[in-house]
């Protein structure tokens, strides 16, 4: 019986030192997880209070973006100026700077709220607020590429300007075009469109006419001393396209559509405007555009993406100011347009002084 009360009482002081040290193992982890928790709760506040870029995705809002970690290799990034297609051009070469000079790009909110509800873009996106804690290395560029920009220092850089020339992004021109696929929706309408002007036709060929209105018709020959495309620059690219190609219909996309629609010829039946029978946006333009097999363009970022998403031939304006125009001094037409492009001269005639003279 002793025996017995004896394994009794030494099975009780195992049981307790078990419990003992349990209850201490246990305490030892909560004690240990409230510091890293308290921890980890300082090093959350401090980044929730830096804002961390984010990373917008496809076609969604910067402000339901994902989070991400700032990269080591520091931050390029873009000023966000202009419409569609300087934004473009701001995005491409930005991204191909960056990649130039290893370090990472990255675009400011606004750029990402005209760009990703049209494209499939992937550079991530820059708070406000972190950018405002930075102090940013200033760069501004030309139009066309230097060789200067083959090695830019600084870790935080911050460009400027309206670079938009091929010479800084057609070495990875595959990579643009990714860069600049449409969301699933603007290729469905862009197609759908196409399909529509098609009818019962086979084997078309289409071709995209942007005609620049707008604000450039007093800007070119009042500020650039320039012009923009008339009637007979039209006729012409036209004329070219339906000679060399057979069934050819064309998609014009305009922000002048009642003049484009008064002066392009339309007596074969083959021209189609992109505002029939509702009115389209910049987005939806620049798709179909893009969809078509060839381009014509007058001035402009806009018609120039145009032709250089689209691939095939591309008809320009060409020489369409005066020698002595401002607008040279920042463009080049060997930078602004590719090589095998076809450049048709521009009627200079009404910024002559006989024709001011006849106007009086």
């Amino acid at each position: 019986m002793v025996l017995l009360n004896k394994v009794r009482v030494c099975q009780r002081k195992k049981i307790q030192l078990f419990l003992t040290l349990l209850i201490g193992s246990i305490t030892s982890v909560f004690i240990n997880y409230k510091y890293q928790l308290g921890y980890g709760n300082i090093i959350a506040r401090y980044l929730h209070s830096f804002e961390n870029v984010t990373m917008t995705s496809r076609c969604e809002r910067v402000n339901d973006s994902e989070r991400v970690k700032i990269s080591s290799k520091g931050i390029w990034t873009m000023n966000s100026i202009g419409r569609l297609g300087n934004q473009m051009g701001e995005y491409a070469t930005l991204y191909a700077l960056a990649k130039l000079n290893g370090h990472q790009a990255y675009i400011l909110p606004a750029m990402a709220n005209y760009l990703s509800p049209i494209f499939k873009i992937t550079l991530p996106t820059l708070h406000d607020s972190v950018r405002n804690r930075i102090h940013w290395k200033g760069y501004n560029l030309n139009d066309w590429m230097e060789d200067q920009y083959r090695s830019i220092p600084g870790d935080y850089v911050m460009f400027s300007g309206y670079p938009c020339s091929w010479t800084f992004y057609h070495h990875i021109r595959e990579e643009m075009l990714r860069e600049f696929t449409f969301h699933d929706f603007l290729k469905e309408q862009a197609n759908a469109f196409l399909r529509r002007i098609t009818g019962e036709r086979k084997n078309m060929t289409y071709v995209g006419v942007h005609v620049r209105r707008g604000d450039y018709v007093h800007v070119m020959p009042n500020v650039w001393k320039g012009v923009i495309a008339d009637k007979k620059y039209l006729d012409t690219a036209m004329e070219y396209f339906r000679n060399k190609y057979k069934n050819v219909v064309f998609a014009v996309t305009s922000n002048g559509m009642d003049w484009s629609k008064e002066n392009i010829d339309n007596s074969k039946g083959d021209v189609f405007f992109s505002d029939d029978p509702k009115q389209s946006s910049p987005a939806d333009d620049i798709a179909i555009l893009a969809h078509c097999n060839h381009t014509i363009m007058t001035v402009g970022t806009f018609g120039y993406w145009a032709g250089y998403l689209a691939g095939g031939e591309t008809i320009y304006l060409t020489n369409f100011t005066l020698p002595e125009s401002p607008f040279l001094k920042v463009f080049k037409y060997e930078a602004a347009f590719l090589p095998e492009w076809i450049g048709l001269p521009a009627d200079l005639s009404p910024l002559l002084p006989k024709n001011d003279a006849k106007l009086d």
